[in-house]
């Protein structure tokens, strides 16, 4: 009579299995919860970014938005009649911003102590001015700035009482100084941080007449 070979597993090898299993699926439980938002914050970040490179090239109608954003804050702000304190930590955000923004991206000092030269309007050849801070970034954190400020002015607990003339001849005092050591910054190293004074090429010089 033929007997049916079983496999025998010992039960300690069973238990081990059985346990494994359970903390498979525990983890795999616990973590999909976490996967599915992160999957979700991914993708909103690509779209966010995604939209945000479409706007680039439309130098024009981005400003127009900036500007909007800036008029809905200050409408806000003047009909709540407070949140001052927030107004000027824009504004000084804003200044830093305008600083990085009008500064090259290497230091001058080092540029010149290794030889290199800054970009200036008389120079022989142009050299595009770097920023420290691009355009398009100088932009995008102005935005953002006044939409997490306008967002504040819906919690009391940011309103904090102070007498905001003080804070308005603060700033303007804050921002001639800055904006003056800016300038003898400019001067003191010859760099313009604009495009207006650049060469154009490509173009024919304009026809002379020929006196006979």
């Amino acid at each position: 009579m033929e007997s049916a070979a079983t496999a025998v597993v010992p039960p300690a090898a069973a238990a081990t299995t059985a346990t494994a299993t359970d903390d498979n699926l525990q983890s795999s439980d616990s973590s999909s919860p976490a996967d599915a938002v992160n999957r979700l914050i991914h993708a909103f970040s690509q779209r966010q970014q995604h939209l945000l490179d479409k706007t680039v090239p439309h130098v024009l109608y981005r400003w127009i938005a900036c500007l909007c954003v800036v008029l809905i804050y200050i409408v806000r702000v003047y009909f709540v009649e407070g949140f001052y304190i927030i107004t000027y930590a824009i504004g000084i955000y804003l200044l830093n911003l305008i600083i990085a923004f009008l500064s090259p991206q290497e230091d001058p000092e080092a540029s010149l102590t290794s030889g290199g030269s800054l970009p200036t309007r008389r120079s022989d050849e142009y050299r595009p001015f770097v920023r420290r801070l691009p355009e398009f970034k100088f932009w995008l954190s102005i935005i953002r700035a006044f939409i997490i400020g306008f967002m504040m002015t819906f919690f009391e607990v940011f309103d904090v009482p102070v007498f905001w003339p003080i804070l308005l001849f603060y700033w303007v005092m804050l921002f001639f100084l800055t904006m003056r050591k800016q300038i003898q910054h400019m001067i003191k190293y010859r760099y313009v941080p604009f495009s207006f004074g650049k060469k154009q090429y490509g173009k024919k010089p304009a026809p002379t007449e020929s006196s006979e």
